[in-house]
């Protein structure tokens, strides 16, 4: 399928969209951070979105465009819970019904937070994927408005406007690291910043335990692989072809890092930046602790793309092994020159 690649016009018709509803997501320094990484390090908060996740951005940004006869007829999509939130969200914003697929093992904070904002849900798999497909089956039955995680110009347009409010925030940023599942997010961000800035570098982040857009971007196919990885909003098993052509021509980096690294990050990005930050909103710091001597000395963006941790998971990242700190996490990195 051919869809439009959206460009620099489009995230600024997107912004117009979403400011009635959305207000711009706060960009916070802190002093731990950047001592830890050597850096000038700023937090993007998307965890402070009124469904905790950026993925509201793109949500309001596409249903304020369906046609009438796609508002009669519903949408639907499959979601680990933050582009379920979104649509959710977005649809009682506009008299929309929406319909989300979410696998048997949904995080129960973005299941409570779907079902309070009105959507039906549909539990189905055993992961992402498997949700997808059943998914897929139901739109075509009903006649539903399917909406993809990633294969949406107008979802990508809209999380767009995240790095907007980061340049315009602090032009002087020299690199920006996103989280990626499906890679909407990092598709938005290398749409910004090379337009307003090329020298901006964005760097994308995978956990290595469910690595297919990662391989995806290596090789300049899509790939399938394994999908283990506890971090919810990084596992896909498929890549996504949108997504995917941007960041083969925009993307400047892509790291793997371990999902205990994850762990490590989400407890001290807790810790340091005293906010509810789930596992992939803590990605960025996992490849920015591994990436400490590219980083030295500039001013870097990481975007929390969420805070959507339930109570199971806050006891497994702070009360276990992983729950590293500030003084142990500095012990394990080499001092700054």
């Amino acid at each position: 399928m051919e869809w439009q690649m959206p460009t620099l016009a489009d995230v600024l018709e997107a912004r117009r969209r979403i400011s009635p509803h959305l207000r711009p997501t706060p960009l916070y320094g802190y002093a731990t951070l950047s001592e830890l990484l050597d850096a000038q390090v700023f937090v993007k908060h998307e965890n402070h979105q009124p469904v905790g996740a950026f993925k509201v951005r793109g949500g309001v940004n596409l249903i304020s465009q369906l046609t009438a006869d796609e508002r009669r007829r519903g949408v639907i999509a499959a979601s680990t819970g933050n582009h379920g939130q979104s649509l959710a969200f977005a649809a009682r914003l506009f008299g929309v019904q929406a319909t989300i697929c979410v696998p048997e093992n949904a995080n129960p904070v973005k299941v409570a937070s779907m079902r309070s904002l009105g959507a039906e849900l549909v539990f189905h798999g055993r992961d992402y994927d498997e949700a997808r497909q059943h998914c897929e089956q139901l739109a075509d039955k009903h006649g539903y408005r399917y909406v993809h995680s990633g294969n949406e110009p107008l979802l990508i347009a809209g999380v767009a406007t995240e790095t907007l409010e980061i340049l315009e925030q602090q032009p002087q940023t020299a690199l920006i690291i996103v989280p990626i599942g499906g890679g909407s997010g990092a598709a938005g961000a290398c749409i910004v910043a090379k337009a307003v800035n090329p020298a901006v570098r964005v760097i994308g982040v995978q956990s290595e335990a469910a690595p297919a857009a990662f391989r995806s971007w290596q090789e300049r196919r899509l790939r399938e692989d394994r999908m283990e990885t506890f971090a919810e909003g990084l596992a896909t098993r498929t890549a996504f072809e949108l997504p995917q052509r941007i960041l083969w021509q925009w993307l400047d980096d892509f790291v793997l890092v371990s999902d205990d690294e994850i762990r490590a990050a989400q407890a001290l990005m807790i810790e340091a930046t005293r906010n509810l930050v789930e596992a992939a909103g803590a990605a960025p710091l996992a490849a920015a602790l591994r990436m400490r001597e590219q980083l030295a000395s500039k001013q870097i963006a990481l975007i929390a793309s969420g805070g959507n941790a339930s109570r199971e998971q806050l006891l497994d990242v702070l009360g276990g092994e992983h729950a590293l700190g500030t003084r142990r996490i500095r012990e394990t990195l080499p001092t700054s020159s």
